[in-house]
């Protein structure tokens, strides 16, 4: 087996393990927050100031770490995010001290992501980008749906603990880190600025603006519809994450062979038109049934626009790949990555904080009709996406 090869296959280990640690996630952590902490819509909402805040560092802290490498900063991002959990789960006595932990957790999943995009396009040719990132993603997703179905079962029969929960996260963060520690470190030959903004990536940037504006809205707002309004729990979120992993098995890597037939620009709208459906669906579902005296179908319904949007989060490796496309050098993809998750997180953090006030005056209904705005917006803006001659 070729160097190239036994790289990309460890990363694809890499990736799996990282399902369970995802999967566990997803089904606990809002459930956790309103077990033991017993936090409100609006509390709920600001703690995504500290939660999103490594995310606009995610670019300075990147930075500092450039001398290591994208292959031994993903590992370093791993182990940090698992130490977060520990303290997460072992050592938050108060609200504060679980704040300090979940950014430290955050912290490492922030800094993963962009590498994770640019580890797995360096593995690739330029013709088969998004079906190789669509390889890594489906492999995240099949141990994600594997991880769901159990975690499905023990939380229909027992009580959810949520410190064992914590435990089995932190294990399959190291168990990936160890993994990546295995691939062969790359370093670039050539001396990049730390911290740079190009005037050529700004269509790039714009669209992770617009990204973080709307998946903040349904980070936040989406599983807190399903807790507030429909008085759903731990369960309801692992049957979703359950159906959300069985198709993204077979979606993300489709998705990513779309991205090398039909073109970045094609998947990002059809993201975006999907995306003002979902909103729509999440704004009137309630109030639809319950005019016509079905209002026990609203839940079915909502949860059915969650998997959407959460299968629509594959859309993500058409804007990775797209900027693999028109970077300048090879060097700029990991930096410029990081810099779009940093633009991102900025308005991510204070999405939260504006939505949670239009719930309150407004009603819920209202901050989707402000996320079907946000879809419109990029949909606009993914009309001048261009792969060829690097708009």
């Amino acid at each position: 087996m070729s160097k190239n090869k036994r790289d990309f296959m460890l990363f694809l280990l890499a990736s799996a393990v990282l399902g369970i640690s995802q999967s566990i996630d997803s089904s606990v952590f809002n459930n956790f927050l309103n077990d033991v902490f017993h936090i409100t819509v609006a509390q709920r909402s600001l703690l995504e100031i500290p939660r999103e805040f490594p995310g606009v560092m995610v670019v300075f802290v990147s930075g500092i770490l450039i001398f290591l490498g994208d292959v031994r900063t993903a590992a370093v991002a791993n182990i940090l995010a698992a130490v977060g959990m520990i303290g997460m789960g072992f050592m938050s006595g108060n609200m504060g001290v679980m704040i300090a932990w979940l950014t430290m957790y955050s912290m490492g999943q922030h800094l993963f992501m962009p590498i994770s995009n640019s580890i797995a396009m360096n593995l690739a040719d330029s013709e088969n980008l998004g079906k190789k990132l669509g390889q890594v993603n489906g492999a995240n997703t099949a141990m994600f749906l594997l991880t769901s179905a159990t975690t499905t079962l023990i939380f229909t029969k027992v009580k959810v603990n949520y410190q064992a929960a914590f435990i089995v996260i932190a294990m399959a963060l190291i168990i990936s880190a160890l993994l990546i520690l295995n691939m062969t470190p790359h370093k670039s030959e050539k001396k990049i600025k730390k911290l740079f903004i190009r005037k050529e990536y700004s269509r790039f940037y714009w669209l992770s603006i617009l990204n973080g504006a709307r998946k903040q809205i349904f980070i936040t707002f989406g599983p807190w519809v399903l807790i507030k309004v429909f008085n759903q729990g731990a369960a309801t979120f692992s049957i979703l994450g359950f159906i959300i992993a069985a198709i993204g098995m077979v979606f993300k890597p489709y998705v990513g062979k779309l991205i090398d037939k039909k073109g970045e620009r094609f998947v990002l709208a059809a993201e975006a038109i999907m995306l003002i459906l979902v909103c729509m669906g999440y704004a009137f579902s309630q109030p639809l049934f319950k005019e016509i005296g079905k209002e026990g179908l609203a839940l079915y319904f909502v949860c059915g626009f969650f998997v959407i949007d959460q299968l629509l989060t594959a859309a993500g490796m058409a804007r990775a790949t797209y900027l693999k496309k028109i970077a300048i050098t090879p060097e700029e993809v990991s930096p410029t990555l990081s810099m779009g998750i940093s633009m991102d997180h900025v308005v991510s953090m204070f999405i939260p904080f504006l939505g949670a006030s239009i719930w309150q005056a407004f009603g819920y209904e209202a901050v989707f009709l402000c996320g079907s705005m946000i879809a419109v917006a990029n949909l606009i803006l993914t009309r001048g996406v261009r792969t060829e001659g690097k708009n």
